[in-house]
């Protein structure tokens, strides 16, 4: 493999990752945590290298929406309000089935085919030794939330 002339290798995906996670109980109150909550984690990264995430989205079980909130942490076992940081949002659909995604997700640097306009590739990089939360904004426990998954890969 050729590395460049100061001598950095490319970012290479050792093994893909795929989770989900059902939103019934995983609550915050607001964006920012504080309190009590019942954010899910996510994905743990906590004794991985990172990852790159490509899409995180959601799929509505109910004509409901819900705002979803995303948060990095070094934690693993729980959101504590000192360690959780809110790192962007994104809404479900409000019908049942459809899915959305997290569209405002960063931009990343990777090259892009010249389209005439001006665009760049967004993903979502997961540090070594983070854990992604996810939660819905709120405070109640419901039976229908969605389901919130992410695809992408440990480096």
């Amino acid at each position: 493999m050729a590395a460049t002339s100061t001598n950095k290798q490319p970012l290479l995906i050792d093994r893909v990752l795929h989770y989900v996670i059902d939103l019934n109980t995983a609550a915050v109150g607001a964006i920012d945590v504080a309190g009590t909550n019942t954010a899910l984690l996510l994905v743990d990264g906590t004794q991985q290298d990172g990852a790159i995430i490509e899409d995180i989205y959601s799929i509505a079980r109910s004509a409901v929406e819900s705002q979803i909130n995303l948060y990095i942490s070094p934690a693993a076992d729980y959101l504590r309000p000192n360690q959780g940081i809110f790192v962007g949002s994104f809404k479900s659909a409000t019908t049942a089935g459809e899915q959305t995604s997290w569209e405002t997700m960063p931009k990343i640097l990777a090259p892009m085919p010249q389209t005439g306009t001006e665009q760049q590739f967004r993903a979502f990089y997961l540090p070594k030794g983070r854990a992604l939360w996810a939660a819905r904004q709120g405070n109640t426990v419901i039976t229908d939330g969605p389901l919130c998954g992410c695809q992408g890969g440990w480096y």
